[in-house]
């Protein structure tokens, strides 16, 4: 990512993080990967925000996108389950023990799921899917 691109992910991400609607970083997103196609954190990003917006299928190439390019990445993988059970694909299960693996070994990896997880609860409080992914990662929920 050259300086601009990496500038203009910074200051996306933190219009997100102070609260701005999923549907208008979108296109932020998709001009930063199209310009990064091969940032693995740019499209784990813009497939979170097509999940906040009921765009499944656009969040499945995305993520799928960015597992490709950063299979260690515990965000991406949580992505990749979410968009396969909004769209019906088969196959979370190895996702979610890769996750599950990820976050016993690194309390800051299970601390930014969490958080992740809230977020997107926060967003979207009837989110049946990102409840159950949470299910699935966090024992004591």
């Amino acid at each position: 990512m050259n300086e601009s691109v990496a500038s203009l992910f910074e200051s996306s991400l933190e219009r997100y993080k102070a609260g701005e609607e999923a549907d208008k970083l979108i296109p932020v997103f998709k001009d930063i990967c199209d310009r990064a196609p091969k940032n693995p954190t740019a499209l784990a990003c813009l497939a979170w925000l097509y999940l906040l917006e009921d765009k499944p299928k656009s969040a499945l190439k995305a993520a799928q996108k960015s597992v490709k390019l950063d299979n260690r990445s515990p965000q991406a993988r949580v992505n990749l389950v979410l968009a396969m059970l909004e769209t019906g694909e088969a196959g979370v299960r190895p996702h979610i023990d890769m996750v599950k693996q990820m976050m016993t070994l690194s309390a800051e990896i299970r601390q930014d799921i969490e958080e992740n997880i809230e977020d997107g609860l926060t967003r979207k409080p009837d989110w049946d899917n990102l409840k159950r992914v949470k299910s699935w990662l966090i024992a004591d929920s």
